[in-house]
């Protein structure tokens, strides 16, 4: 069983980890277009970082992925189910948080510049300058 420091180190240790493989995916992922690199990324944030209960009556959290997986594995989809809500609820919340993004801030803006030089007067001729 783990003490108290011990818990908390393991979850110290493993979010540091999982906010690390964040940064290298972002980094990977930088010649992407913004909005799909965000979907990517607030995904594998969202399937990393949500916390579930391993069972009923434990205190403490686990990562909803791998409880989700060993859950599903032993004793099947109605076991998991209270790891794979909040896993599909937080995947719904980084889909939307990733399309409001596009829309507000990734979205490509309109050029300022005028499609077809100015037109000359006639009969005037352009400065030599």
């Amino acid at each position: 069983m783990l003490s108290d420091e011990s818990y908390m180190l393991a979850i110290y240790v493993y979010t540091g980890a999982a906010g690390l493989l964040l940064l290298c995916l972002m980094w990977w992922l930088r010649k992407w277009s913004a909005g799909w690199a965000s979907l990517v990324v607030l995904l594998s944030a969202a399937l990393l970082l949500t916390p579930a209960y391993p069972k009923e009556g434990v205190a403490t959290l686990a990562p909803a992925l791998i409880v989700a997986g060993f859950q599903l594995f032993t004793d099947g989809y109605a076991a998991a189910q209270h790891a794979l809500r909040p896993l599909g609820f937080m995947c719904g919340a980084a889909v939307v948080l990733a399309l409001l993004l596009r829309l507000v801030f990734f979205r490509k803006r309109r050029s300022s510049k005028p499609t077809d030089p100015p037109a000359e007067a006639p009969g005037e001729a352009a400065s030599p300058t």
